[in-house]
């Protein structure tokens, strides 16, 4: 059996989309045949390194080694300057993690990792490295074009913009693949559909604290013929209370039902009542209008819904984006308009969705760091 040794700076558990990655991608790559090995900082009071917790907390069976290292940095502990702190503890603990690792790990371990950092410190001492890419700082390309100098590092794009992106810049040779995000389709395989106008958002309702314009949602539906009705599935107590009072003064309050987190093996029973799921964001943020590659999406299509989708290059780049109708931002006409016409968009058939799955995922990781 090989062994991988992932190194991340995420905190776990955590209800993050990228934590809950992260768990499920180990999963499958462990059925994949791969022994895993998980590090990350326990840098928060709610960290632990505990398998038990991470099994219950992320709905998982399978067994893989966990480190929860010290983490006596500020960031995660000190509630200021959050983003100078994150910067310099990151750097910080990778350096001295890096260290570790080359010290204890035989020269022939795989790392695949999340972090910039680990990423430029392994590819320095000449590790066998993938770093996988999810988004961009001005920092993180300089130390991708550092670390692939080395042959023995790798990059999974997460999408084709993050990979034109970098080549729009720096050479780039063989060493890449581009990924997306996939989903457990065993969530799937006994969820009953009902037919319904239900339209569904599920995820956190704000990206990078940036609200992802949950409102214009609202105002969407109000728009729309009395028979849609529309689930919000993440809201949190203060939000929910606003998304509620919000709903009441368009007099729709009838027709919005705004619902707590759910655990991400529960997501398939929450959309069961859904026919249709929405793709919705802040065109703020760079890394949502180009890059993301939301676990939403093939969640919704693993449950059988259409989906609407604002129109972003990010989105416009996913998998089977041509099953997707798309609307444009802040545009209540042409959000109407969508969802009149997403009946008249094919579905994914069945056959197709093994290649949205982690297992899919996993394998191609596997094939690809190992190769």
């Amino acid at each position: 059996m090989n062994n991988l040794n992932y190194v991340t700076y995420q905190s776990f558990p955590a209800p993050t989309a990228n934590s809950i990655q992260t768990i499920s991608n180990i999963k499958y790559l462990i059925r994949a045949g791969i022994r895993v090995t998980l590090y990350f900082p326990l840098r928060e009071s709610t960290s632990s390194a505990e398998l038990s917790s991470l099994k219950e907390y992320y709905s998982v069976n399978e067994d893989f080694q966990i480190v929860g290292v010290k983490h006596n940095l500020p960031f995660g502990k000190v509630d200021i300057f959050n983003r100078i702190f994150f910067l310099i503890s990151h750097l910080i603990w990778s350096y001295s993690m890096v260290k570790r690792l080359v010290n204890d790990r035989p020269s022939s371990d795989i790392f695949l990792t999340r972090s910039d950092w680990v990423f430029y410190f392994l590819s320095r001492n000449n590790r066998n490295v993938t770093f996988e890419c999810h988004q961009y700082t001005r920092l993180r390309k300089y130390l991708i074009h550092k670390s692939l100098k080395k042959k023995n590092s790798k990059i999974i794009f997460l999408n084709s913009n993050l990979k034109d992106d970098y080549k729009n810049k720096y050479t780039l040779g063989s060493n890449y693949i581009v990924l997306h995000n996939g989903v457990d389709l065993e969530h799937y395989s006994s969820i009953n559909k009902v037919a319904s106008n239900e339209i569904v958002f599920i995820g956190k309702l704000k990206r990078f604290n940036t609200s992802r314009n949950i409102s214009f949602l609202l105002n969407g539906i109000a728009s729309l013929d009395n028979k849609y009705t529309l689930k919000i599935i993440g809201a949190e107590k203060s939000e929910k209370i606003e998304l509620i009072e919000l709903s009441k003064s368009l007099g729709i309050e009838n027709r919005v039902k705004i619902c707590d987190r759910v655990s991400y093996s529960d997501v398939a029973k929450n959309l069961s009542s859904s026919s249709i799921g929405i793709l919705i964001n802040s065109s703020s943020n760079e890394h949502s209008t180009s890059y993301t590659s939301p676990l939403k999406y093939f969640e919704y299509l693993a449950a059988d819904l259409k989906v609407i989708a604002i129109d972003f290059p990010s989105h416009r780049s996913l998998p089977f984006s041509e099953f997707i109708e798309f609307f444009s931002e802040d545009n209540i006409l042409s959000f109407v308009e969508a969802v009149n016409n997403i009946k008249n968009r094919d579905s994914l058939k069945q056959e197709q969705l093994y290649s949205i799955s982690l297992e899919n995922r996993a394998n191609k990781i596997v094939s690809f760091v190992y190769s």
